[in-house]
């Protein structure tokens, strides 16, 4: 009988390096025209009076856009579905794209989400969320101990 040295730091390499075969196995893959990782890039901006909101959605059209706007978040879905043909020498090739979002992201502050204005344009969703009043004009009284 031979005896083995064991080394505790190998084996735990050995089961990360199981679990992020294990992992990246399960995680969905983009193939065969489905995009179902698709998640809107989106850029956030503040004033003192307004928070602007502006995502990417390229490839959709605004009627397949949901936006839902409460005092404290944005919820953004919608569904995209694009097809292109090109016909070149007799020859067709076609592509499609297709696959469902959704988006939800918090806001810093509470806003007034019955006067949120939305414009659509290229491919960018820009949002404009109105603070609500008492957000404006808060002031906050410091103790000092």
């Amino acid at each position: 009988m031979s005896l083995v040295r064991w080394e505790p730091f190998s084996e735990m390499d050995s089961l990360q390096k199981e679990m992020n075969r294990l992992f990246n196995n399960l995680a969905p893959r983009t193939t065969g025209g489905l995009d179902s990782d698709f998640v809107p890039a989106a850029e956030m901006s503040e004033t003192a009076d307004e928070i602007h909101l502006k995502l990417e959605v390229p490839g959709m059209d605004a009627k397949d856009i949901d936006i839902q706007v409460s005092a404290e978040a944005v919820s953004i879905s919608g569904e995209r579905q694009e097809e292109k043909k090109t016909e070149d020498q007799g020859m067709t090739r076609s592509e499609f794209r297709y696959g469902s979002f959704r988006r939800v992201i918090p806001l810093p502050t509470r806003v007034q989400n019955t006067n949120v204005n939305a414009e659509y344009k290229d491919g960018i969703l820009n949002l404009t969320l109105p603070k609500a009043e008492e957000e404006k004009n808060k002031v906050v009284k410091v103790n000092v101990v």
